[in-house]
């Protein structure tokens, strides 16, 4: 890349960002400063499982080169090295973003819930542009100060809802902005994956009783800013850790950052007026399963305040897993027996819209819309588009500024289901729940002694 010497890359990549942020005359100038043989100088935080997806897809960026590699798994590690055997390797995150210091320009979080915060709010401090996956924290506070770091420090940021880039949101993000629907007065958002409950979700309580880690895992860089507590074979490291309170969010605040987001950039929505759930009798009868575990089941109600979209009235948006469904009327607009389990459907004045996850949208009834274009986009890449967006391209598809306030509303869902049947109203300028303070508690957790933040 032709620069003054004085000019190191992370200060042009850190230019450049600023730039596409500000004017369209600015973001022109921004791409043509980019030489086409610049690279993207990478680390990939969290190399296993979902981590390995993210490396094979950053990597396959022809503008991209992965200089650095964690994982507090060897194991996951050294599969990782085996790919990118130039890389340099390293089991803590806090020693990579250490050392490489001005050697690496953005960074990707593809880590348990628990540890999103802490590794990218170091990263952004330190003016590393981030990719997180999805959510994008464990607590809403959380959520609140990465937003504001993230714009602070003017990085490109990206939320992992690869789906977002797909035809099907982008589709359905249009026909709402067009206002397709007319008013739209009604949501029902659902995700009934068969299977979920018995991989993902443990029934608990957890075993007191635990032994050694294996080698291969930094237990304790595992942990991290969660409670301490023994290592019990498959049941947390590497998959099931998302049923526990600790570590995951439950299953709406994995998979709901993926329904929410096509309809939540449609409808121009932000922070609602309430949330109350219902949740799985046997869990909310059991105090030891309350006590660590996330339900199997979980029906949760926002209300958003009315606007343009909605003719003035408040907004309902429902949310259905596990045993509880849309009510049979409303998935009888489509069709009961085929209707998709995990989708989100909008009801307007004029009709629906059905977005199945990671498919075709459709206009309910058909024959009423037969007149309305289904648009077309060229093929997207959310990995690369994030990797475009430092280089001088467009803005990503779900920078925080606009993915934050949503995984909000969604983590608010999560401590509504620890208060099932409560309604809990919600002061965004506060960042508190004032009516509840229980409740209040859940928006922020106490991180383990020398892990704080």
């Amino acid at each position: 890349m032709q620069r003054p010497a004085s000019c190191s890359r992370r200060a042009f990549l850190r230019s450049t960002a600023t730039a596409s942020l500000l004017t369209p005359l600015t973001l022109q100038t921004a791409r043509s400063a980019a030489s086409p043989n610049a690279k993207l100088q990478h680390a990939c935080i969290g190399v296993g499982g979902m981590g390995a997806v993210d490396l094979d897809q950053f990597r396959q960026h022809p503008r991209v080169e992965i200089v650095a590699l964690c994982d507090v798994d060897a194991r996951a590690l050294e599969t990782a090295a085996a790919k990118v055997p130039g890389a340099r390797r390293y089991r803590d995150w806090r020693e990579l973003l250490e050392r490489e210091g001005d050697r690496v320009d953005s960074v990707n979080v593809t880590v348990p819930d628990h540890m999103h915060f802490p590794i990218a709010f170091a990263a952004i401090q330190r003016g590393k542009h981030t990719y997180v996956q999805k959510p994008m924290c464990h607590d809403v506070a959380e959520v609140r100060a990465l937003s504001e770091a993230a714009a602070k420090r003017r990085v490109f940021t990206q939320l992992g809802t690869q789906l977002a880039s797909g035809a099907g949101d982008r589709t359905t993000v249009q026909w709402l902005r067009e206002g397709v629907l007319g008013a739209v007065h009604h949501l029902y958002l659902s995700a009934n994956r068969p299977g979920a409950v018995e991989h993902y979700r443990p029934v608990g309580p957890r075993p007191l009783a635990g032994q050694a880690s294996p080698a291969h895992l930094d237990w304790d860089l595992w942990l991290g800013t969660a409670p301490e507590r023994p290592f019990v074979p498959d049941l947390y490291h590497p998959v099931k850790w998302r049923g526990w309170l600790d570590f995951g969010t439950g299953w709406s605040g994995d998979i709901g950052c993926h329904i929410f987001d096509a309809v939540w950039k449609g409808l121009r929505l932000g922070p609602p007026k309430s949330v109350v759930a219902r949740v799985q009798e046997s869990w909310r009868n059991s105090p030891e399963r309350r006590g660590d575990t996330w339900p199997q089941a979980n029906h949760i109600t926002w209300v958003f305040p009315g606007s343009v979209i909605s003719a003035g009235k408040d907004l309902t948006v429902e949310w259905f897993d596990g045993e509880f469904w849309a009510p049979q009327e409303v998935r009888a607009l489509y069709s009961v027996e085929d209707y998709p389990t995990e989708s989100a459907l909008i009801l307007g004045e004029k009709g629906a819209l059905l977005n199945p996850l990671g498919s075709t949208p459709l206009l309910l009834p058909e024959s009423r819309f037969a007149e309305v274009k289904r648009p077309r986009f060229d093929a997207r890449n959310h990995y690369h588009h994030f990797v475009d967006a430092i280089l001088g391209g467009e803005l990503c598809e779900s920078h925080f500024a606009q993915s934050g306030p949503m995984t909000e509303a969604i983590l608010l869902g999560a401590v509504a289901v620890q208060c099932p049947g409560e309604r809990l109203e919600w002061d965004p300028v506060g960042l508190r729940i004032p009516n509840h303070a229980g409740a209040n508690k859940l928006l922020r957790r106490q991180y383990r002694a020398g892990w704080e933040v």
